[in-house]
């Protein structure tokens, strides 16, 4: 059954077989400016986690609000940021 949040539930799924998370794969589904293809290149302006400072990664851990964040090191800050 269709949620009323997501505009495209066939993508949204299909996201999410594929391991993306809600967030992730809500964004996407309700991308009303093009393809799934385009819609996942349209970031791609900042550096990478890595070349972050530990507190830069920990405000953006804050920030999308991942749990634990104050209790990771910088490695587990990114692997969780990327997983988010």
């Amino acid at each position: 059954m269709p949620r009323a949040q997501i505009k495209d539930e066939k993508t949204y799924q299909a996201l999410r077989r594929e391991g993306a998370s809600k967030e992730k794969a809500a964004r996407i589904a309700n991308d009303s400016g093009g393809s799934r293809q385009a819609t996942g290149r349209k970031g791609g302006k900042a550096g990478t986690y890595e070349d972050r400072s530990k507190e830069d990664l920990y405000r953006e851990a804050k920030k999308v609000g991942i749990d634990g964040r104050s209790r990771m090191n910088k490695s587990q800050l990114i692997d969780a940021l990327r997983h988010h």
